[in-house]
């Protein structure tokens, strides 16, 4: 009794840290995004398609490289730790043959491969424009400002894990209905998002919900079986 009143005890301690990591993995992906969206040197009408331009405007934004890679690897040592309390909270409330807590699960940890390959280039790139001796090549800093402007949004892996929650929460009550429902509004969203030629568009979506889900989780009590 008592070891079992201890082995209780510890899996509440330890489900808040789990889900406040996937809470601040949200925020870091927020923070990416918003800080993607602002190196704008292959987008701007005044350095657009010309290489030597966009160098040079890449050049001028290039602390927000730092920036974006500090978010992004957060995001990526966070978020397989949200992914792995997911799985262990989901898993008792769901039948044993389910496949929720896994899908859940391998949503995340497909989330965190795109923002560790989002921020694979930042440093390059980085020391790269800020060398006194001129070792980035133009070209490869035109594909750099295409890279961080795209790779980072790849959050479809995050729709995966919402809808997944979602269905925990509504078919077998896993889950408080309040974020069953706003998983399967902002999952639901993300996911199609990312299907869709508008890929991009899912890191509007796909943080903000790792973020919520991450305190919901954490201030929710697992479900009763």
């Amino acid at each position: 009794m008592n070891a079992a009143g201890t082995a209780q005890s510890g899996t509440r301690t330890a489900g808040p840290l789990w889900a406040w990591a996937g809470a601040a993995a949200g925020l870091a992906g927020v923070v990416a995004v918003q800080v993607s969206g602002g190196i704008t040197a292959a987008y701007d009408e005044e350095s657009a398609g010309d290489v030597s331009a966009v160098d040079q405007a890449l050049l001028a934004q290039a602390d927000s490289l730092l920036a974006l890679h500090t978010a992004l690897m957060a995001a990526t040592v966070l978020l397989p730790v949200f992914a792995a309390g997911l799985w262990r909270r989901l898993r008792p409330a769901v039948p044993g043959d389910s496949l929720l807590p896994a899908v859940a699960a391998m949503g995340l940890v497909l989330t965190a491969v795109a923002t560790l390959l989002g921020s694979g280039l930042n440093t390059e790139l980085y020391f790269g424009l800020i060398s006194p001796r001129g070792d980035l090549a133009p070209e490869f800093a035109l594909i750099g400002a295409h890279w961080v402007g795209t790779i980072p949004w790849l959050w479809v892996g995050a729709g995966i894990t919402g809808v997944a929650v979602a269905a925990a929460s509504l078919r077998y009550r896993a889950v408080p209905l309040w974020l069953g429902w706003t998983s399967a509004l902002i999952g639901g969203l993300t996911l199609v998002a990312g299907i869709s030629p508008l890929q991009y568009t899912a890191g509007y979506t796909g943080p903000v919900w790792v973020l919520i889900a991450g305190i919901g989780f954490a201030l929710s009590r697992p479900a009763a079986r």
